[in-house]
């Protein structure tokens, strides 16, 4: 592994793109509901657990205690007092969290930042007719902050819309966060099987288009050779 570089805790995405999880940077994985995002942030996150390092886990949508078991097997009480987990119920309190995030970095210099999802909350509130663009815009610069500042690497999902002009899904977000990610993942699921399909969309060292199979198993996910 490069020392620029945090294993995602799989192979194949750790190829993928580049050699890992780079640091002082954000790396963005979206797609459609059940495709795999929340199984691979906590798959990132157990390695970087096993590995003796401590781990923000920002979980927008419900943490699973029975995932993370299933995921870290035998190992999960022995790690699970390194994951300092934030479960926000609205995105101004999501913001508010990664604000306090600042003390658990300066205290314990985790090596890896998850937020899981930044834009589920953003959703709904975009929902109710609010303005959300410039809070999540600075709730990701504050998040760069910290990679700049602290050097972890930083891990997002983001969900998606149809972008009608292009008939395809894209990322919510906009250009905050297509911008502010140094590299872009998505993901889809196969139709009429149970595999999904990672692609690299944006890399600054890497070309586009790169990708792997997996489907989703109990203590993780596995790879189609």
């Amino acid at each position: 592994m490069k020392a620029d570089r945090r294993s995602s805790g799989n192979p194949a995405l750790d190829r993928l793109l580049g050699g890992g999880l780079e640091l002082r940077t954000i790396t963005q994985i979206f797609g459609g509901p059940a495709s795999g995002k929340s199984t691979l942030c906590m798959i990132a996150a157990v390695s970087c657990l096993r590995s003796g390092e401590s781990v923000i886990f920002i979980d927008s949508e419900g943490f699973s205690t029975e995932r993370f078991r299933q995921i870290a097997g035998n190992d999960s009480a022995a790690i699970a007092d390194r994951l300092f987990l934030f479960e926000p119920i609205d995105f101004e309190q999501q913001g508010n969290m990664i604000v306090e995030a600042d003390k658990i970095l300066r205290q314990h210099q985790p090596s890896l930042i998850v937020l899981d999802s930044a834009t589920a909350l953003y959703r709904t509130d975009l929902e109710k007719g609010r303005d959300a663009m410039q809070m999540l815009t600075r709730q990701m610069l504050q998040l760069l902050g910290y990679a700049k500042r602290y050097e972890p690497a930083v891990l997002i999902t983001n969900q998606v819309y149809m972008d009608t002009t292009r008939n395809t899904f894209a990322g919510l977000g906009g250009t905050s966060l297509e911008h502010i990610s140094k590299a872009i993942v998505r993901l889809d699921r196969l139709e009429g099987t149970g595999w999904r399909r990672a692609t690299l969309v944006k890399h600054r060292s890497r070309p586009e288009g790169a990708w792997f199979d997996f489907e989703l198993v109990q203590d993780g996910i596995r790879t189609r050779e």
